[in-house]
């Protein structure tokens, strides 16, 4: 008995979260869920799907798209909504607890500065990749010019946001997740501002050609064109995307912040 009272005395003490904590405790956790279940339908999309959609013949994929494309868009665009949303309200609650101790030992900072900032630059990056896709000229999407523009429009918008950010108390959580969730940001802005509107169109062409037993559209292969390349992107943005949200606690890239 008395080994057991140790064992039990000797045991580590769990301290469960209150108040505030306990709320950014639930708003990590979603965001981790959430973006599992986003970032895991995005690789299917690019790696199994498009692969898959691309070897059936038109008959084929008049059964397949309807059934499977709605409710995988359904998961993808509000998996993709609570994911940034819920990072976002962390987030700012980071940017917060960093302007306060800056203020309270009487020196300046601007939170409002920097989320204004984070959802203005990376806005425009969004705004220039559509730009490029509904522009006229279709060398633009052509899938290298398309990459190498983009390349820079993210890279640009990087070092914009870290410019307009140099006051000196932003930690190094507040600048990594500035870019990884500004990435993040972007990416949601193409699921709903592409994908999701793109695929909308396809999915009841489909269904429409099957009914009538017509071809598709000829709009069709530019909608399917749209997707493809908006899907890639963020395909190849969820690497750096990925890494700067785990540099903000693991890899001090901002040194001395």
């Amino acid at each position: 008995m008395t080994t057991l009272g140790t064992v039990l005395l000797a045991a580590p003490q769990i301290s469960l979260p209150g108040g505030e904590q306990a709320v950014l405790i639930v708003l990590r956790w979603i965001h981790f869920v959430a973006g599992i279940l986003w970032i895991g339908l995005l690789y299917f999309f690019n790696l199994v799907n498009m692969p898959f959609l691309q070897e059936l013949d038109p008959q084929q994929r008049g059964i397949v798209i309807p059934k499977l494309m709605p409710r995988a868009m359904w998961w993808f665009r509000w998996s993709a909504l609570v994911t940034v949303l819920a990072g976002f309200a962390y987030w700012n609650q980071i940017v917060a607890v960093d302007a306060q101790s800056v203020l309270a030992a009487g020196e300046t900072a601007s939170a409002g500065r920097v989320i204004g900032s984070f959802v203005l630059v990376w806005t425009i990056a969004f705004a220039v990749e559509m730009g490029l896709l509904m522009s006229p000229a279709e060398a633009l999407r052509k899938g290298a010019v398309f990459g190498v523009i983009m390349t820079v429009v993210i890279l640009g918008a990087a070092y914009v946001f870290l410019a307009l950010n140099e006051q000196g108390w932003e930690s190094n959580r507040t600048l990594a997740i500035g870019i990884g969730g500004g990435i993040g940001w972007f990416m949601l802005l193409n699921v709903w501002g592409v994908v999701w509107r793109m695929q909308k169109k396809i999915i009841r062409w489909t269904e429409e050609s099957v009914a009538k037993g017509a071809a598709m559209p000829a709009q069709a292969a530019k909608a399917a064109r749209l997707t493809f390349l908006s899907a890639r992107l963020n395909f190849w943005l969820s690497f750096p995307m990925l890494f700067f949200m785990a540099a903000s606690s693991h890899y001090m890239m901002f040194v001395g912040r």
